[in-house]
């Protein structure tokens, strides 16, 4: 398939840029495949379409605050830093976005906090945006670790920061109630939906849980710039599945169970971990799946996930699950009916 297929409208008001007050309170479109139909409620409701035995897979990683502000040295130009990836623990280096980037040469210092408390030397130019950086800190790595959390912003995507303030909350929000495993720079959005009391009553059903982590990167949001989807490439993320997960995902098939698949994260994960006979394999690594129409996926049975910009990798994937047309058709309807969109949006499930 292109890139072109995958383009849609989305009209700027419908672009959430606050969430829920109660996070089981958004809106749920399901998809039922076999049916062609779609229906629309509310995402607690979504307790309805599963039964005891049922299994809900979701990605437990945890965002950290990634986001630098900081000056040039001599010349004081503000600068942004977006903390990518963590190199090297004992030397300090990381992966990092700068803007504005033209300012950035390597061997310039940037100063981070009132004090300038925090320094870092640019050693690397990787790509036009990008840097490598050294961070200069004197102390053991859990005093760097507990500095940058000290000096660095919850990385709210750009879409909500250049219409409004983030604000304390959004450190709150920006996170699902279940995140454990620091590391990713964008979260899982489609676990926000998730409330203790919603987990609660899906529990009392007989419904289980397990988790995965794969730390989710900016590459979810890199523009796809190639019209033949084949030659795109996706940046590689960390990911693990433990024994203890797999046997309960490889346990749930074998019963004819559903797999729930929270996510697009969480699908990337189980499909890159996955036999040929559809069950799951323990997993401690790299993944750099693109996942786009036509896909035989393996392993989950239904889909929770939420409303994807235009032409993103996140929208491909879910209508390789979903069908393309259905997808389409389906996202035409989200907007017909002022569903909210993108990272504070309403829900999709596809069963």
């Amino acid at each position: 398939m292109k890139l072109s297929q995958f383009k849609y409208f989305l009209p700027q008001e419908l672009i959430a840029l606050f969430p829920e007050r109660e996070r089981d309170e958004s809106r749920l479109m399901v998809l039922d495949r076999k049916k062609q139909t779609i229906e629309h409620v509310q995402f607690k409701d979504i307790l309805n379409y599963f039964d005891e035995g049922d299994l809900f897979v979701r990605n437990n990683t945890k965002v950290f605050p990634a986001l630098l502000y900081g000056e040039k040295e001599k010349t004081g130009a503000k600068i942004r830093v977006f903390l990518l990836r963590e190199l090297d623990p004992e030397s300090r280096l990381w992966d990092v976005l700068v803007d504005p980037a033209r300012k950035i040469r390597i061997g310039n210092k940037l100063y981070f906090g009132e004090d300038d408390s925090l320094v870092a030397e640019v050693i690397d130019n990787t790509t036009s945006r990008g840097r490598t950086l050294r961070f200069l800190f004197d102390g053991d790595h859990d005093g760097f670790k507990a500095k940058l959390k000290e000096l660095g912003s919850t990385p709210v995507p750009d879409d909500i920061q250049k219409h409004r303030d983030i604000t304390p909350e959004d450190e709150q929000y920006y996170q699902t109630i279940y995140a454990k495993n620091e590391g990713a720079v964008v979260a899982p959005a489609a676990g926000f939906h998730f409330s203790r009391e919603l987990n609660k009553r899906l529990e009392l059903k007989g419904v289980d849980f397990t988790e995965i982590t794969l730390h989710a990167g900016l590459g979810n949001f890199r523009e796809i710039d190639v019209e033949d989807l084949i030659k795109h490439k996706m940046d590689s993320e960390a990911m693990t599945i433990s024994e203890e997960c797999a046997q309960m995902i490889n346990a749930t098939k074998d019963r004819k169970n559903k797999v729930v698949a929270v996510g697009t994260t969480t699908m990337k994960a189980l499909e890159s971990s996955v036999y040929t006979n559809g069950h799951v394999k323990q997993f401690d690594g790299w993944t750099n799946k693109f996942i786009f129409p036509p896909y035989d996926f393996q392993v989950a049975d239904a889909m929770i996930t939420n409303f994807h910009p235009s032409q993103s990798s996140m929208l491909m994937m879910v209508a390789a699950f979903g069908g393309y047309e259905f997808v389409m058709k389906a996202y035409k309807e989200a907007v017909t009916q002022k569903y909210r969109f993108l990272t504070y949006g309403d829900a999709m499930l596809i069963i």
